[in-house]
């Protein structure tokens, strides 16, 4: 539940940096972001009450009987969009979605992953991720629309003096900008194909930190004339894109509530053996394909005669 002081730091934030709008973000079961832009004057109201929205028009959300929802933003990810300025100063907030009976809406990907966030804290756990981004710089026509024709004609790590290479740096600026902390950036293996890769956080950040990436890197490519693509297989016969996760799960030095909680340990061998964290992972996969891999184009990019190797 979002405190008094939560909603007036936030309030206080957007005057200081002179935003006009804000955007209300959340996602449907597929991962797509969705998104409702508020004036700055109904900042405050938003925060007390929520944002109302039809549920049934979301895939995977509710039916027409059950289409009145909720969006309550979540004041801990309050973001200014650095590439907006003037009047149109923007800054966006990640929400969680309520049900017409105005319980945590059980479809949402987002709860999901609080649910077992919270699990994993009472016992004892921490829980971090770092996802490398794969997309595509592709062209477009005279409409606009993005045409099977990449951007360059590069490769793995490929210096090249292009619009991709400018384009990359300055996603990279403005998700520094946004405290993300890029690690690294560089050329992938297909013509037009790029990758970013950001810090680990926990696995909630992380996830947070997933639409917004897509967000920025599609509206600075349009900046450009270029489509981003985060489609895993948008051009025939060269590399996909896919979206390589570091996951470490530690075990707390600290108890929960505890003055030193978040600074984690690694798992000792004898844990790991006996209950084998990424043997887990493997057991799950096939229900994990079905929510990561749902577009059956995710599956062009694995041929059967390859090895793919764990670590």
């Amino acid at each position: 539940m979002m405190t008094q002081k939560e909603k007036k730091e936030v309030v206080e934030k957007a005057k200081e940096a002179g935003v006009k709008f804000i955007q209300m973000q959340f996602m449907d079961i597929l991962g797509t972001v969705k998104n409702i832009t508020l004036p700055i004057e109904r900042l405050e109201r938003a925060l007390s009450e929520g944002v109302f929205f039809d549920g049934s028009s979301v895939l995977g959300y509710a039916t027409v009987e059950e289409s009145d929802m909720r969006l309550v933003p979540d004041p801990k990810t309050f973001t200014i969009l650095p590439w907006t300025e003037g009047n149109l100063k923007t800054a966006c907030m990640v929400c969680d979605v309520y049900d017409h009976k105005n319980n945590r809406f059980e479809g949402d990907p987002r709860y999901a992953l609080q649910r077992l966030m919270e699990r994993a804290r009472k016992e004892g756990f921490v829980f971090n991720t770092a996802p490398e981004y794969e997309f595509f710089l592709l062209q477009v026509d005279e409409r606009g629309r993005p045409v099977p024709q990449p951007s360059d004609f590069g490769g793995y790590f490929d210096l090249m003096r292009d619009r991709g290479d400018e384009i990359r740096k300055e996603i990279v600026l403005h998700l520094n900008r946004m405290g993300f902390e890029v690690e690294a950036s560089h050329h992938e293996v297909a013509p037009g194909q790029h990758e970013i890769d950001l810090r680990y956080a926990d696995a909630l950040t992380s996830a947070d930190r997933v639409m917004m990436m897509k967000y920025t890197t599609k509206v600075i490519a349009h900046k450009h004339g270029l489509f981003a693509s985060f489609m895993p297989k948008p051009l025939y016969g060269v590399n996909g894109s896919g979206m390589h996760t570091h996951m470490s799960l530690m075990r707390s030095k600290y108890p929960p509530k505890s003055e030193g909680w978040g600074r984690g340990l690694p798992l000792s061998s004898t844990w790991r053996r006996k209950n084998s964290y990424s043997g887990a992972v493997l057991k799950t996969n096939p229900s994990f394909l079905a929510l990561s891999m749902s577009l059956w184009r995710a599956y062009l990019g694995s041929p059967s005669n390859l090895l793919f190797l764990w670590s």
